[in-house]
């Protein structure tokens, strides 16, 4: 199946200048363009859109994503360039998962204080609430 830029743009919650873009720095380098100079892009195209979306999601430059094009285009022999990336990549994800998890904690602990907070009228709770303070040790490490 083929479809226009505008109907990529759509699919994919991007613009049409943004499209352009990719195309003119190599990120989509199997589109077509039909007689008139018109992109069309196909079903693969959009799966490369998807990783280079997926890639820039996770922090990459787009030179870096431009890197991972040519090694894609230069053939098997980058095999273990291409893995290595998204193994460093994956790395990347987890750390700033485990990171997030550590603010969710904290966050998490802030709307338990304020929930309690409030159902007693006052932020002098943790005399109160054993608890909360315990969570607030462990959260904190105070």
């Amino acid at each position: 199946m083929s479809y226009t830029i505008g109907q990529v743009a759509q699919k994919m919650g991007l613009t049409t200048h943004t499209l352009r873009f990719y195309d003119k720095e190599g990120l989509l380098p199997f589109v077509q363009k039909n007689a008139a100079g018109v992109r069309v892009f196909s079903d693969s195209d959009i799966e490369w859109l998807v990783i280079v979306e997926c890639l820039k999601g996770t922090g990459l430059q787009l030179k870096e994503i431009k890197q991972y094009i040519d090694w894609y285009k230069a053939g098997d022999s980058t095999l273990q360039k291409r893995l290595d990336l998204f193994k460093r990549q994956k790395k990347r994800l987890e750390e700033q998962q485990a990171q997030i998890r550590q603010y969710m904690e904290k966050i998490n602990y802030k709307i338990a204080y304020y929930e309690e907070a409030l159902a007693h009228g006052s932020v002098d709770i943790l005399k109160r609430n054993a608890c909360l303070a315990a969570e607030k040790k462990r959260v904190f490490g105070q």
